[in-house]
């Protein structure tokens, strides 16, 4: 369009130019002739034919309203010049803009160039990043393949041992519980020997150690069936103790009761005699009282004293409670002699009867010698037979 603007303007020029050349042809004509002082009529001054008036006239208005037309037309030729200018002075204004636009069009284009080439190295970049990437993920997975199938293998072969392992704990478990039934097979005899071995032993409770200071144990027990079975002394004459002494042999002097005398007699009738006639009646020496017992190893005493609290509750009860070797309950109820060699066994024979179960009221505590699940005083320390 700008094109064909400029095209217009050109045109226009020419025909200003065209129009100007006629003009002064037309002017020259038409003065030369008519004016007196002009040279066409200088030269034919004498040979001019004579003009109307009214041709005179009209020649004159016809010089007139050309005048006028020449000037309106210089007029407007002005008028036509100024705007010409004007449009070419925009349109120079314009081609200075499209100049800079092209400029900056240019520069955009130079610059996208050089950002396209940025990104291609960049794409090239990265393309080569990726089939880095690639041939390196092609190792890892490689490498992780191997680990698997060495995990695999690794798992098969803790399998097989595992397996191999199960056997063997099978096995070994198997000889631990013979083992351990031998220990307790072991540990029953054990403590049946030695308790055989203490079979002439006695045990003396509650008595007073500062009597030691004054005499010596053996003319102490000797004093004590002198004042509680007389009749023993009368029949078998001196009592012989082969051996006699406190337990512990050593004194702590955080304990607020007397240690426990042990005393082993040479004649097995005489220790059996005390010790029956310890169970009909309580022995006192000097006032105090004093508690015979059979002696008994510590697992012995440990297991009958776990019995304590039902042997008291059944005595109460009228039970005729009794504890038999090693550690077994019997109890006398309607009629007839029950036996029970554990606590759990006479639980389970109380729940049976509610009436009874009752009457017990055993609770289970937490502690070593309630370990059988029931209540049992620390302070019990002998045993019945």
């Amino acid at each position: 369009m700008r094109g064909t603007r400029a095209q217009t303007n050109t045109g226009r020029k020419e025909g200003v130019n065209l129009n100007k050349q006629q003009k002064q042809k037309k002017e020259t004509t038409i003065d030369s002739y008519y004016s007196p002082n002009g040279t066409e009529g200088e030269r034919s001054a004498n040979d001019k034919p004579e003009i109307p008036a009214n041709w005179i006239q009209a020649v004159e208005e016809l010089k007139t309203q050309l005048r006028e037309a020449e000037d309106n037309w210089e007029k407007n030729l002005k008028i036509k010049i100024s705007h010409l200018e004007t449009e070419a002075l925009e349109l120079k204004q314009e081609n200075s803009v499209l100049k800079a636009k092209i400029i900056q069009l240019e520069n955009e284009a130079k610059e996208m160039k050089d950002e396209a080439k940025e990104m291609k190295d960049e794409i090239k970049r990265m393309k080569d990043s990726l089939q880095r990437n690639s041939d390196q993920k092609g190792k890892d997975d490689q490498k992780a393949k191997d680990e698997i199938q060495s995990l695999r293998t690794r798992v098969k072969q803790l399998e097989s041992s595992d397996l191999t392992r199960q056997h063997d704990t099978i096995r070994q478990n198997k000889k631990n519980e013979k083992i351990e039934e031998n220990v307790k097979h072991l540990i029953h005899k054990t403590d049946d020997l030695e308790n055989h071995s203490r079979r002439d032993n006695l045990r003396i409770i509650g008595l007073p150690e500062d009597h030691d200071k004054r005499k010596s144990l053996d003319i102490i027990l000797e004093e004590i069936i002198q004042e509680n079975c007389p009749e023993i002394l009368e029949q078998e004459g001196k009592v012989e103790i082969e051996r006699i002494h406190r337990s512990p042999p050593v004194f702590n002097p955080q304990l607020t009761t007397p240690r426990n005398v042990i005393a082993k007699f040479k004649n097995n009738q005489i220790k059996e005699q005390v010790l029956q006639a310890a169970k009909k009646k309580p022995f006192r020496y000097h006032g105090n009282m004093v508690r015979i017992t059979q002696d008994l190893s510590a697992s012995t005493l440990k297991d009958r004293k776990a019995w304590n609290m039902i042997f008291r509750k059944a005595r109460e009860l009228g039970l005729q409670p009794r504890i038999k070797y090693p550690s077994k309950l019997t109890i006398f109820l309607q009629g007839k002699v029950w036996s029970f060699n554990t606590t759990e066994e006479f639980q389970a024979f109380i729940n049976k009867r509610p009436d009874l179960n009752r009457k017990f009221e055993v609770q289970p505590q937490n502690s070593r010698e309630s370990s059988k699940g029931l209540m049992i005083p620390c302070s019990f320390q002998g045993h019945h037979a």
